[in-house]
């Protein structure tokens, strides 16, 4: 399977640069997995293709201001650090710019040293190991001093911090925010709930690896980076209680979607449980316990297209969003959804 077979062409200024003011006022295509059929709507309208008995599986992780910028001490350079996985006794394993000015030993002051941070270690790809040093709180001292990680692509700044965090962020940890979740309002979510459709929490906490770009050609050749997931009792009671009435699961967002599939049993049903995950969804997968997905449009040759297109099929996906282009979509995590049934 090349990774050249899910590359698309996408027009720079379709690629959103800030979120609309209101949430649900989004575009929506609707794709039917089968025919390939599609419609156009506004995110709103998606309580028209929801049933009283299925169930909307939702990602509560929360985005950490996860980006800091700090100075080398002795040298006061320029250094760019971004925080992707906790370990123990205050080390992080980071992402650093310029990674060849923060050898093992490097000191970097953030905050005129309200917070500091040693380079103890050289993990792969290059990413290093960070000892943080502080006095207080490190979440308020991290709230005070860091920035959203947006990815690379969104080069406006954000106004407000809370418009790239959902409406049911609860459970910090992660370095992306799951962007499909940025469409629901409390209000759509209450709307739903009404109906009859049962919302299941679960937390994935999503790292920068989702995002990484596939770097060899054979698709199965991708490794991919382990995110720490967590299903609790009552949403795996719900979950599999949908499932024996005959109702769907509908995910929201790829996380979501990986969450429930990396904790499936074989015969579709699930348990409360948390670990790490891995898992890497593409065509010819079978999905346990997915029906349904509530997503965005990603980037060309993305792990993230592999998915949608393992559910709607490759061709599908590519001509939805070619169709998305023609009619001018907004793209990636501050554009336009797609809901795949």
């Amino acid at each position: 399977m090349d990774v050249k077979d899910f590359y698309y062409d996408l027009p720079q200024e379709l690629i959103a640069q800030d979120p609309l003011e209101d949430r649900s006022s989004s575009r929506l295509l609707v794709l039917d997995k089968k025919t390939g059929e599609m419609q156009h709507k506004v995110f709103k309208d998606i309580v028209n293709y929801l049933h009283p008995g299925d169930c909307l599986v939702i990602n509560d992780t929360k985005v950490i201001p996860a980006r800091l910028i700090g100075s080398k001490e002795g040298t006061d350079a320029h250094i760019e650090i971004l925080l992707l996985k906790r370990r123990e006794n205050d080390i992080w394993e980071t992402l650093v710019k310029p990674g060849k000015k923060a050898k093992p030993g490097t000191v970097i002051n953030f905050g005129d040293g309200l917070l500091k941070g040693t380079v103890i270690d050289v993990v792969e790809e290059g990413n290093r190991l960070i000892q943080f040093s502080y006095e207080g709180i490190f979440e308020e001292i991290l709230d005070q001093l860091g920035q959203m990680p947006l990815p690379p692509y969104i080069t406006h700044r954000l106004k407000d911090k809370n418009r790239y965090q959902t409406v049911y962020a609860e459970h910090e940890g992660s370095a992306a925010a799951p962007t499909a979740g940025l469409h629901f309002t409390k209000e759509l979510l209450a709307q739903i709930q009404e109906m009859g459709v049962k919302i299941a929490h679960v937390t994935l906490h999503v790292g920068l690896g989702t995002f990484r770009p596939v770097k060899v050609s054979n698709v199965l050749d991708h490794h991919m980076h382990s995110e720490f997931y967590r299903i609790e009792e009552d949403a795996a009671n719900m979950i599999n209680e949908t499932k024996k009435n005959g109702g769907r699961i509908i995910c929201v967002g790829t996380t979501s979607c990986r969450t429930l599939e990396s904790a499936a049993a074989e015969d579709g049903t699930i348990r409360a449980c948390s670990g790490w995950t891995d898992i890497f969804i593409y065509p010819g997968y079978q999905f346990k316990i997915l029906d349904c997905l509530i997503t965005n449009f990603h980037l060309p040759e993305s792990t993230l297209v592999m998915l949608v297109s393992a559910l709607a099929g490759r061709e599908h996906v590519l001509t939805a969003y070619e169709e998305a282009i023609r009619q001018r979509y907004r793209f990636f995590s501050f554009g336009d959804a797609m809901f795949i049934q």
